[in-house]
């Protein structure tokens, strides 16, 4: 596993109001990228609001690489549909890993930071980052572009490899 500096564990939990692109509904499913892996979720048939709670798994090799998300309508005799799409910037969770806190000894729940949507990120609220069981994760809500609706919400966790550095 030259060059990886941790597994990326990106769970894609639901897509809310998605864009309607076959007659009345859609099939959606939706595709992770990170430098050159590409990973998908299942499709869910007829849900414009599907439930996925999927764990999809990537190898980071670059602590400033932003995750591409994009969401497509299966179609059987055609291309796929754009359902939109969406970047994940990974920075500020990373710089909350480098913190190098005992996550044994932080209280469930903790803040260890805030992001806030801006015209630079998908943002539709806040986002914190928190430590859980022991562990740093950031749940999020991402408005899709380049399509006229359609959110999703996931949440990712960094499961650094021992001895690799996160330098970002």
């Amino acid at each position: 596993m030259e060059g990886v500096i941790g597994l990326l564990k990106l769970r894609v939990k639901k897509g809310i109001n998605l864009a309607v692109r076959d007659t009345k509904t859609s099939d959606p499913y939706l595709v992770a990228t990170l430098d050159s892996q590409k990973i998908k979720t299942k499709v869910i048939k007829a849900n414009c609001n599907p439930v996925w709670n999927e764990e999809l798994t990537l190898t980071m090799k670059d602590a400033k690489a932003s995750i591409h998300i994009a969401v497509y309508d299966k179609d059987r005799f055609s291309n796929d549909d754009s359902m939109g799409v969406a970047e994940v910037d990974v920075k500020p969770y990373i710089e909350c890993l480098r913190m190098k806190l005992d996550l044994n000894k932080v209280p469930n729940g903790t803040k260890l930071d805030r992001v806030h949507p801006s015209k630079h990120n998908y943002l539709v609220e806040e986002s914190a980052i928190v430590c859980e069981n022991g562990k740093v994760v950031q749940d999020m809500i991402l408005r899709l572009r380049n399509v006229e609706c359609g959110e999703v919400l996931i949440q990712i966790e960094l499961v650094p490899l021992p001895g690799r550095k996160l330098n970002i």
